[in-house]
């Protein structure tokens, strides 16, 4: 049985997903290095490897920057989104970091990695201060709805560990960063190289008391970035296991993409907009009282309704949008250019259908995140706000509600390739 200290529980054991976004010179690479190496994250033969390779390069200092590199070998092949993901672990969390490129060209590799991060860490070079660079990482974060960021203000040991530099650079970033409506904004000055406020405290650097990144990154509260008031369960496969022992079994397996569900609520199943009940709610460890997102389940109803994948089942006091036309922000992945009037196949959450793009409203500016009217050309790595219309129904939540059910991706019919991934407006 399920209560709530078992959610309580559960929630406290969470996973963090994050992002890092930094030019090739402002030490990303480094960082997190460092930070799996403080951390005790990384295996002997791992660190045995690196040191060879500094020592190859006639470098006095293991050089942590070649542990991120050595991932690109490790990443999966046939994916030509060049995002590679590192796990570790304390024992107060568990982490998953993108590690994106973040060059202009590669505005499509930020955008897939941090597309489901609860946190990015921007890296700033203290000589540079804010560049341009850290402008178009900070407006994808906030197009991305990412609640958190943290700002680490890096090269501080080439800067004498100046204060007066960093509150310079924390002025100039919070100036620029008012408009785009970001809660939670963190500034750490830091050494990736030899380790200053990454997982240790800095010595150098009295004057700074707010933790260091791991400390950080242990202790943000993501608990109520996810949606646990508008029940969501897109249904991805029905269970009629057909044998004597289950002869009469009908069981709907999904995950929950939003809310909390108990034994015995009162739900409706669109798109036919039928009410029934929840019978009762399996796992493979056994039934569950309550269960909520994002545990994976099979729903049993009181009532035989016709309910198939791509269906979605919600409450009746919290319904989805539902519309064949959507609106929606799109960043283009493909290196053929977006077709308007082209076809499409839609991929929301478990529901696919095709759909045709009927407008293109304007591109965005990444770097001033203006409106671009004068050219609608929406090719390989541009981000536009376009009209689609499908040819069903869609049960959809804005994203800055629902990331899951905010979302969707467009596939090539032809060569079922990805070549859009979208945030519904």
């Amino acid at each position: 049985m399920t209560n709530n200290s078992t959610i309580d529980n559960y929630l406290n054991m969470d996973l963090l997903r994050f992002t890092t976004a930094g030019s090739v010179d402002d030490g990303k690479s480094t960082l997190i290095g460092r930070l799996l190496y403080d951390s005790k994250s990384i295996f002997e033969d791992q660190l045995e490897a690196i040191e060879e390779a500094s020592n190859k390069k006639g470098k006095e200092y293991v050089d942590l920057s070649l542990l991120t590199d050595g991932l690109k070998a490790e990443r999966e092949q046939g994916i030509t989104i060049d995002v590679a993901y590192r796990y570790f672990a304390t024992p107060k969390r568990k982490f998953i970091i993108a590690d994106t490129p973040g060059h202009v060209q590669y505005t499509r590799n930020m955008v897939t990695g941090a597309s489901t991060a609860n946190l990015a860490i921007i890296l700033i070079d203290a000589r540079n201060g804010v560049t341009e660079q850290t402008c178009r990482h900070t407006i994808i974060a906030s197009l991305l709805q990412i609640k958190h960021i943290i700002v680490c203000i890096n090269k501080m040991d080439l800067v004498n560990f100046s204060q007066d530099v960093f509150e310079k650079i924390k002025n100039a970033y919070l100036q620029f960063a008012a408009p785009l409506n970001i809660n939670d904004i963190q500034f750490i000055p830091i050494s990736a190289l030899h380790g200053d406020n990454v997982v240790e405290p800095s010595t150098n650097m009295p004057w700074y008391t707010g933790g260091t990144l791991l400390s950080n990154l242990e202790n943000v509260n993501i608990e109520n970035d996810a949606d646990f008031q508008h029940f969501r369960f897109p249904v991805q496969y029905v269970i009629r296991p057909h044998s004597e022992k289950y002869h009469d079994f009908r069981g709907y397996a999904g995950r929950i993409e939003g809310g909390i569900l108990k034994k015995g609520d009162e739900v409706i199943a669109l798109p036919s907009g039928i009410k029934t009940k929840i019978k009762s709610i399996e796992t493979f460890d056994g039934q569950l009282e309550t269960a909520f997102t994002p545990m994976s389940v099979t729903l049993t109803l009181e009532d035989d309704i016709d309910i198939s994948r791509g269906d979605m089942i919600v409450k009746p006091d919290s319904i989805p949008h539902t519309a064949q036309e959507i609106e929606l922000m799109i960043c283009w992945l493909n290196e053929k250019k977006m077709q308007p009037g082209g076809k499409y196949i839609l991929k929301h959450t478990t529901k696919e259908a095709k759909c045709i793009i009927k407008e293109v409203k304007y591109k965005i500016n990444i770097n001033t995140l203006e409106p671009i009217t004068d050219n609608r050309d929406v090719g390989l790595n541009d981000i536009a706000r376009v009209v689609i219309k499908s040819a069903s129904p869609v049960f959809y939540d804005t994203y800055s509600q629902n990331r899951s059910t905010g979302s969707l991706i467009l596939i090539d019919e032809f060569t079922n390739e990805t070549v859009g991934a979208g945030m519904i407006q």
